[in-house]
């Protein structure tokens, strides 16, 4: 069996997504779940970092989480208004 190279996998995803902006929306709200799941993994002493732009600034899990909170939020309200429409 060959190997399939990690590229392709790539563009099929971001070529689904372009296609259907619903679906490029539930990628993203899954990927803020996992990371949110993954800062609650860690203990609350431990330092994050977050990108912000094309920088990581260094932030608590609470702040980082919340964040992340907030783009569900987002990404669910611009997923509702594709629902309606």
């Amino acid at each position: 069996m060959a190997a399939v190279p990690p590229s392709s996998f790539k563009a099929n995803s971001s070529s689904s997504a372009a296609v259907d902006p619903k679906l490029g929306l539930l990628k993203q709200i899954r990927s803020h779940e996992v990371a949110i799941a993954e800062l609650g993994a860690l203990s609350s002493s431990r330092g994050v970092y977050q990108k912000n732009g094309n920088l990581f600034f260094r932030t608590t899990i609470e702040k980082a989480s919340a964040s992340e909170q907030k783009q569900i939020d987002l990404a669910k309200a611009r997923l509702g208004n594709l629902n309606s429409s």
